[in-house]
């Protein structure tokens, strides 16, 4: 009975989200075609952060190998079937963080987060300095593709975006949150969990640390490279900046700011990072001083973010509230009593 009211709040979302391209100009429903690539991406990098205990600080270099691979595939092979593209990047994804997680997961805390901002930043090396293949600064182009085997050639790229793409993206979010629901409340999850609590505990009891680590990390650099192909495909480019580390704090930020103790945090933090940002874009160039500002806040009085933050208002106003009922006085408390066997007119 208690999951009811969440279950009606995350109907409803989904409702709302579906209506968004019916009821709104085609502008913000293409705003938040991004939402969905990064929700998808976040949804691993929160099983890595917030269910692991490792906290990637290059976990950016995922979401470009999934735009890069979604140029390669669909500008330089041919391919437009968009399907064949997420596939494409999904084995990317494994194929690369395999070997990478391997190493890294080997080590923890700011040891780890280091290791990854330094894969990171040589990816990017690698993507800037290789002009011939990769173009260089200049990125990728990553095409028009089909969708279910569907052109849309009647609808213009704004009309794509805002129609046909985006409740692809939303359908598709929603399965990865489903596959990842389940994740994180099997087996896997609990002793997922158990190392992020107490490490040298579980491996006590014979949980394989390293084992258990490295599926996280290719789990979630799979959901990392599937976002990366949507934003390649909604900006129609693949460049450097994608893998650059400020691009992999931006995840952080949307972790922290949603929540990473929550399985709907991320999501949370991403559509409001992704609707205040364009709000401040327009109103000062010094937006990015004002999100860390937010950010700041947001550690310091809301440590559970946004998500905890609702929680805590639900709890509160689904909380029964009872009325103080009369007080009852004892004996010697009665009008007119000053205590046992002694009156008001036994008092000189």
């Amino acid at each position: 009975m208690r999951r009811a009211p969440s279950v009606i709040l995350i109907v409803a979302a989904v409702v709302a989200l579906g209506l968004v391209p019916v009821l709104a100009p085609p502008f913000y429903a293409n705003l938040l075609v991004p939402f969905y690539g990064y929700a998808i991406a976040l949804l691993g990098f929160n099983l890595l952060f917030g269910y692991g205990g490792l906290l990637s600080f290059g976990h950016a270099m995922f979401l470009g190998l999934g735009a890069y691979g979604a140029a390669v595939i669909a500008g330089v092979w041919g391919i437009k079937e968009f399907e064949i593209v997420l596939i494409g990047a999904a084995l990317a994804g494994l194929v690369v963080a395999l070997p990478l997680g391997w190493l890294v997961v080997r080590y923890t805390g700011i040891f780890f987060g280091m290791l990854t901002l330094a894969f990171g930043m040589l990816t990017h090396s690698v993507l800037f300095k290789f002009y011939h293949l990769t173009g260089g600064d200049s990125g990728m182009r990553v095409p028009r593709m089909r969708l279910l085997g569907l052109e849309f050639a009647a609808y213009n790229k704004i009309e794509l975006m805002a129609g046909p793409f985006y409740y692809y993206c939303l359908a598709l979010m929603l399965i990865a949150a489903f596959l990842m629901w389940r994740i994180v409340h099997s087996p896997f999850g609990l002793h997922l969990r158990s190392l992020r609590d107490n490490a040298q505990k579980a491996l006590y009891l014979g949980v394989r640390v390293h084992q258990f680590r490295l599926a996280a990390f290719v789990i979630s650099a799979i959901y990392g490279a599937i976002g990366g192909a949507i934003l390649g495909f909604r900006t129609g480019l693949a460049d450097p900046e994608l893998v650059y580390w400020t691009h992999s704090g931006h995840l952080v930020f949307m972790t922290v700011l949603g929540g990473f103790s929550s399985f709907l945090g991320p999501i949370i933090g991403a559509l409001a990072l992704t609707l205040l940002q364009d709000q401040l874009q327009s109103y000062t160039q010094y937006w990015r001083f004002v999100l860390g500002a937010i950010l700041a806040l947001v550690v310091i009085f809301l440590p559970r973010g946004l998500a905890g933050l609702a929680a805590d208002v639900g709890s509160f106003l689904s909380s029964p509230r009872r009325r103080p009922g009369p007080v009852q006085l004892p004996e010697h408390s009665q009008p007119g009593v000053l205590g046992p066997g002694l009156r008001r007119d036994d008092v000189a």
